[in-house]
């Protein structure tokens, strides 16, 4: 027998960041927050501010490698 067969897989670590900044939605959608609501607001209108406000979806370019962070969809 080879020694390595009966080395199991080590498990694979979350990104901690990207935990903190990604959701998955029940369908397999990856939610994020705007960006841009930190300073400056006053000079922002508020329809604006009212549109930063709410999730969106990650760009279809960036979902595999998001994915690869989220190993197990937390």
């Amino acid at each position: 027998m080879p020694r390595n067969s009966l080395k199991l897989k080590k498990k694979l670590k979350t990104h901690r960041g990207a935990r903190k900044r990604f959701k998955i939605t029940a369908n397999g959608k990856i939610v994020r927050m705007h960006s841009g609501k930190r300073h400056l607001l006053g000079t922002k209108p508020a329809r604006r501010m009212r549109k930063l406000k709410k999730l969106t979806q990650v760009v279809h370019a960036d979902k595999a490698k998001t994915m690869q962070m989220l190993p197990y969809g937390i």
